[in-house]
């Protein structure tokens, strides 16, 4: 669930969530007294729920509401029941009770429907500011009969994903979110709950998982072409940089040639096969610098810098480049590869 911003534009804080109708705020309800305390209520049982990847719904954990549709019914029943005493009439009392039966088995039913289910969460992977979570959620019924109608969204939200858990079988259902910004965020509260069979009750529970998603900065969509090598230390050379963001110091492939120094960009244009001189890229390192984006030191600048800095390390690994990356609390030495990718975004996404 993603908090609203402030009136000033700017997200509320990572430790907690900004819930509407609290001061800072925005929305109609900010003044509505009723809204404050059903949101103060809800982060108070929020806070009294234990942090855990898998959960286990028994009755302790499990509740259950009439619907709308059912608080007609009972409604219905009463306005049934008063005419049959009035009138005396006796197929009255009979369609009277047994449809107040009826509703009182299903009760019983939808509550067992989502009871004794065990929720086991698969850690999402970590994703771009911007761009969804989605978290994946089995769900397990050791019961002999089919549970129909279990629903799964994040708290607060209504957007659901609906499944039918088989009798002594699994389902997986997906949920997603947005988080508000880059860095390390705890998984939003879930909610699961259910209507079946006849719609009259709801029965739900709430969710806290423990786990975490780690989210990297949006990647610039146009950024400048990669900066030019620094010389290893010893190296007294200094190297040139196309404006297609390639390094100089390009030859004929030769046979063996490791697949990563080929300019297939150049192979492209040409139809001819190149590739980079292995002594001449070993001569230079390539150095990702915050301070070299050209941005300057502002909060809103960084944010724009470290946007960069991801999409120079997406560009850098698709070129099979050796680089490093420079920030003011942290540097990480060249290197390529998924690892070494991941270990650069990991490090722009938890950066100060």
């Amino acid at each position: 669930m993603t908090p609203p911003r402030s009136a000033s534009g700017a997200p509320p804080s990572r430790g907690r969530t900004q819930w509407p109708g609290e001061a800072g705020s925005t929305g109609a309800l900010t003044w509505n007294p009723l809204t404050l305390l059903r949101q103060r209520f809800q982060r108070w049982f929020e806070s009294r729920l234990k942090l855990q990847d898998q959960t286990f719904l028994t009755q302790r954990n499990v509740y259950i509401l009439p619907t709308r549709p059912g608080i007609m019914l009972a409604m219905t029943l009463g306005v049934l029941l008063v005419a049959s005493i009035n009138y005396q009439l006796n197929l009255g009392y009979v369609l009277t009770f047994l449809l107040a039966g009826s509703a009182l088995v299903g009760m019983h039913v939808c509550h067992s429907n989502l009871r004794g289910i065990t929720m086991t969460l698969i850690a999402p992977e970590a994703q771009f500011a911007g761009a969804s979570v989605t978290i994946a959620i089995n769900v397990l019924s050791q019961r002999t009969s089919v549970r129909y109608g279990i629903g799964l969204a994040v708290l607060g939200t209504n957007h659901w994903s609906w499944t039918d858990v088989p009798a002594q079988g699994a389902s997986k259902v997906q949920v997603g979110f947005s988080p508000p910004q880059r860095g390390l965020h705890r998984l939003p509260t879930l909610t699961a709950q259910t209507h079946f069979p006849l719609g009259t009750f709801r029965v739900w529970t709430v969710w806290r998982p423990a786990a975490s998603v780690l989210v990297y900065p949006a990647p610039e969509l146009h950024p400048p072409p990669l900066p030019p090598g620094e010389p290893r230390a010893g190296g007294s050379v200094a190297v040139h940089q196309q404006t297609t963001g390639e390094f100089d110091g390009v030859r004929a492939y030769r046979r063996g040639d490791p697949l990563k120094l080929v300019v297939w960009k150049k192979a492209a244009k040409s139809d001819e096969l190149v590739s980079r001189d292995a002594q001449q890229v070993q001569r230079f390192e390539l150095w990702l610098d915050l301070a070299h984006t050209g941005l300057g030191g502002a909060r809103s600048h960084v944010e724009a810098g470290l946007s960069r800095l991801c999409a120079w390390v997406l560009l850098a690994e698709k070129q099979g480049l050796q680089y490093g990356l420079r920030l003011p609390s942290q540097e990480i030495v060249p290197g390529c590869g998924p690892t070494h990718q991941q270990k650069c975004l990991m490090a722009l996404a938890v950066h100060p």
